[in-house]
């Protein structure tokens, strides 16, 4: 269950939804709480039956004030700060929205925000403050979905658990293949029910709907990637300050040789890519960036000496 402070957002989404007349289990179930949580909140925050935000949020503000521990008072145990734990929170709230399991978005927010080395399982359990089984099955989750990557731990028994590189990306695909799939699903439907029927109607405009909009999310896609590995190819060669060879080009990217000279094929075909420099090769296999001649008049060349 989701730990951590309630906020003075909370406090005043609890007062509008009590004052619908909702019950505690709704509340806590929309604020993805305990419904322990928003009974003892309203039990120590009321009087007379009325709860305020602001009446309530002081008062929480007057016992945290109360409170004297050895730690910084904005840190917590496991030594994120409550604005880091209050960000997360708010933006696993968001995933959710779109689709994504509440656990599930908690523990990839936090995955999202943790530093370089990643998390062990016992990180998760310890800053969420939730069962190891719910992290589990969360990463589980978002490894079927290919967002989390897992690591040995060096020098230890446990696993690390990491964001991985370009998962963007591969979301994307997902989503482009999911649509496709549903595309081809709805085909199937059409030879089975008819496609003069009111079903086979219905079907046919989904599936219309659905191979457009695979087939635009793909070429959207791939012309994306491309476009960006050309921009990164650009910021190596400005960042060199020399002319670079195709083997120098991709190994100190990291990139096998077909996605470079796709990157560079791209620059060639769409000079604007790299407006107001051009690429110019200059040798065989070689490649530098001048200045944009056509950017300047031939006045202003001369102005400048060239």
């Amino acid at each position: 269950m989701p730990g951590g402070r309630l906020t003075h957002e909370d406090r005043r989404r609890i007062a509008a939804w009590l004052a619908e007349g909702l019950g505690y289990a709704e509340i806590g179930r929309r604020l993805g709480r305990p419904t322990s949580t928003i009974s003892r909140e309203v039990a120590r925050n009321g009087a007379s039956g009325a709860y305020l935000a602001e009446r309530a949020q002081q008062a929480a503000g007057h016992r945290a004030r109360r409170r004297k521990t050895a730690r910084p008072a904005e840190s917590t145990a496991d030594g994120q700060t409550e604005v880091v734990r209050g960000f997360v929170e708010r933006f696993a709230t968001l995933l959710a929205a779109t689709g994504l399991p509440r656990m599930t978005a908690r523990v990839f927010v936090c995955l999202l925000t943790a530093d370089a080395d990643g998390l062990t399982a016992a990180d998760l359990v310890r800053r969420l403050r939730v069962s190891p089984a719910s992290v589990s099955k969360s990463i589980g989750h978002l490894e079927a979905m290919e967002l989390v990557v897992r690591r040995p731990d060096p020098g230890g028994r446990r696993e690390r658990y990491f964001v991985g590189d370009g998962v963007w990306l591969r979301a994307w695909q997902t989503d482009t293949g999911a649509h496709g799939e549903i595309a081809a699903a709805a085909q199937r439907g059409i030879e089975i029910f008819g496609a003069e029927t009111a079903v086979g109607a219905r079907l046919g405009e989904m599936g219309r709907f659905f191979a457009w909009l695979s087939e635009q999310m793909s070429d959207s896609l791939v012309a994306e990637a491309v476009a960006h590995d050309a921009l990164t190819v650009l910021a190596a060669l400005v960042h060199a300050g020399r002319p670079l060879t195709l083997a120098t080009l991709a190994t100190a990217l990291g990139w096998p040789p077909d996605r470079t000279v796709a990157a560079l094929e791209a620059i060639d075909r769409r000079p604007a890519i790299a407006d107001p420099l051009a690429l110019r090769t200059i040798g065989p296999g070689t490649y530098t960036l001048i200045a944009r001649t056509d950017r300047l008049s031939p006045a202003q060349r001369e102005a400048l000496g060239t």
